[in-house]
């Protein structure tokens, strides 16, 4: 079979496979059956998610290729029977309900570029419940600001690396935001952040201590920020900004990383191997993808698994 050979990454109930065996002229029925030979699902109820948030894959055209559906080598598919997929979200949906008391509405996430600048992107859409790429930059140099102005207390040791390096370093846009980062911006806008992790399903509360009257809500997958926002029953705005006193959408938060970490949407950067899919670099580690990154202005990573 012709084509371009593509090296892909499974996840499922039954473990981690590779495959190896496709390529980009195979046909989504050649797909099926290869995940229905390692995973044991039916073809039919396939369900295959994949990229950065994970997206659900079309595959109803059995005789579509592989090409068309934009996989590429180091894409990882996450594969689940699809039935129970759907009882699990109808189950999901109804708890929210019942948390609600059948009024408020159903937490779920607002996807935003992965650009390097999510979180940047997503704290401003939590903010204001507007979509604008612009806003990073102004952001980035909100911090610079603030670390500069403030030695003492953002020294070397706190930041890993020298005062005047770090301002250079996150005013490049190349370069991703984390806990220094939320923390500045949860103090300068007087509101606390909560980051919802989907992989140890806890939520580190940002300016928790500030006795702050409001909190928006992000989720982290180990790689990606996405906002989180509660979608009314009414079908009227959506609402991005939390009264501190409401602890039901911090359990409602939980409960979404939950069925997140189920569905194996989460990423361990820490000791997970990586690849550049631009120039197949190999990598291991959220250090290693940040600092190739700075170097190379690539920011499209995937995992692998290397062979034995």
């Amino acid at each position: 079979m012709s084509g371009t050979p593509l090296l892909l990454r499974c996840k499922a109930a039954s473990g981690q496979h590779t495959i190896r065996q496709l390529t980009s002229a195979s046909t989504v029925h050649d797909l099926k059956h290869t995940l229905n030979t390692l995973t044991n699902i039916p073809q039919d109820s396939l369900k295959i998610l994949a990229g950065y948030p994970p997206k659900i894959l079309n595959i109803e055209n059995d005789n579509q290729q592989l090409a068309s559906l934009s996989l590429k080598s180091g894409d990882v598919l996450i594969v689940e029977k699809n039935q129970l997929a759907k009882v699990r979200q109808a189950e999901a949906v109804l708890q929210h309900i019942e948390n609600q008391n059948n009024s408020r509405g159903i937490l779920t996430r607002q996807v935003v570029p992965a650009n390097n600048s999510c979180l940047f992107t997503s704290i401003n859409f939590a903010r204001t419940g507007k979509l604008d790429l612009s806003v990073a930059g102004g952001m980035r140099d909100l911090i610079a600001s603030v670390v500069r102005g403030d030695p003492a207390t953002y020294n070397e040791a706190f930041l890993e690396k020298s005062n005047a390096d770090y301002c250079a370093w996150i005013m490049s846009d190349e370069t991703w935001g984390g806990a220094i980062e939320v923390a500045i911006l949860s103090k300068y806008y007087g509101i606390e952040i909560d980051v919802v992790e989907t992989q140890a399903e806890r939520i580190n509360r940002f300016g928790e201590d500030q006795n702050y009257t409001q909190r928006i809500l992000l989720i982290y997958d180990g790689i990606h920020y996405d906002p989180l926002m509660l979608e009314p029953i009414d079908a009227t705005t959506p609402q991005t900004v939390f009264s501190t006193n409401d602890e039901s959408i911090l359990s409602l938060a939980l409960e979404l990383a939950a069925e997140a970490r189920s569905s194996h949407q989460f990423t361990d950067m820490q000791g997970f191997s990586l690849r550049c899919l631009i120039c197949q670099k190999a990598l291991t580690g959220q250090s290693a993808a940040q600092e190739h990154a700075k170097a190379t202005g690539h920011i499209n990573f995937g995992e692998y698994e290397e062979d034995s």
